[in-house]
């Protein structure tokens, strides 16, 4: 087995006020004693599970082996580019924003946080809260927060299964219960909370309101028709995420455009596959697993036992402009 190979991920479990105690559809065989709202599958901390480097975090790894493992596309060549996550709101999430990158770095942070959120499930009525009404200023947000109706002046948007949604570093948002979101973003957890709806939780509002933009370019993601197993489901400036539908193996590369290469992130919403790459070990993936194929393994095949759903993101090797979208 070469030095790297296809890692599969240890979940990590976080628990907020916001989750639940049930994780199903993705996780039917976790039981917990507290809400859990995060399953986080590559953070920094998260451990890999199979091989040789088992229990070593991804920032280790990152730091040791550098482009081998991250590709020529990740804008810090030893720091793993992109964070993705399962979320499970089971309450209103906090009215939050995080930074772009030129508000985090004057901040002190090394760049801010872009998202996106695909909804692998969703019940009838489920909503998320994305940007500011047309016309509403940052001071009128102040106002509103201070009068506790902040998610007024909101723009809730329903949801439903297959939705992509772009949010855009300095977008007001919240998630409303009753969704399950694959959350894929820069490697960053700098959030600013703005409102909590009365709970017991610090408030971050000069930050916070700093960071705020009036105007952005957030909104449900349009998309081309899915072609074959295949669906584009957002090309952005720090990710692009790709949806499979397979039964029948594929070939992949970890190629990411004009000669440059990016590790591969895939996560399974759905049945089963076995990873094969050249001298490496086989590696199964199941539903709410995350395997990371490193840049420097070139290519990989996805063998379906018997079908499996999943998403590909990795890191744009040119420049990307913001998706269209819609609110």
């Amino acid at each position: 087995m070469p030095p790297l190979y296809p890692l599969l991920m240890s979940p990590s479990f976080d628990p907020r006020p916001w989750g639940t105690y049930n994780l199903s559809p993705i996780y039917p065989n976790h039981k917990f004693n507290e809400k859990i709202g995060e399953a986080w599958l590559t953070g920094d901390d998260c451990q890999v599970t199979n091989g040789p480097l088992a229990k070593r975090s991804l920032s280790e790894l990152s730091k040791q082996f550098g482009p081998e493992l991250v590709g020529s596309a990740a804008p810090d060549p030893h720091r793993f580019p992109l964070l993705l996550k399962f979320l499970f709101p089971e309450e209103k999430l906090s009215v939050q924003v995080h930074p772009d990158d030129e508000t985090a770095r004057r901040f002190g942070e090394p760049w801010g946080k872009t998202e996106c959120w695909y909804v692998a499930h969703a019940r009838p009525g489920a909503q998320i809260a994305l940007g500011l009404k047309s016309g509403v200023t940052r001071q009128q947000l102040e106002d509103a927060i201070q009068d506790a109706h902040a998610e007024e002046l909101l723009n809730w948007v329903s949801i439903s299964r297959g939705d992509m949604i772009y949010v855009a570093g300095g977008t007001v948002h919240t998630l409303g219960p009753g969704s399950v979101l694959v959350e894929t973003q820069q490697q960053s957890d700098t959030t600013y909370r703005l409102y909590d709806y009365g709970r017991p939780r610090e408030l971050h509002l000069e930050r916070g309101l700093a960071s705020v933009k009036e105007k952005v370019g957030s909104g449900k993601v349009l998309r081309p028709a899915q072609n074959g197993h295949h669906a584009a489901l957002i090309a952005a400036p720090y990710f692009l995420v790709d949806g499979f539908q397979l039964n029948t193996p594929q070939e992949f590369s970890t190629a990411a455009g004009q000669d440059a290469t990016s590790v591969q992130i895939l996560v399974a919403t759905d049945g089963c596959a076995v990873i094969e790459a050249a001298d490496c070990d086989l590696v199964t993936l199941a539903k709410g697993d995350a395997v990371v194929i490193p840049a420097s393994l070139e290519r990989f095949r996805v063998s379906p036992q018997w079908t499996i759903e999943f998403l590909k993101a990795y890191v744009p090797g040119e420049r990307v402009p913001e998706p269209a979208t819609t609110l």
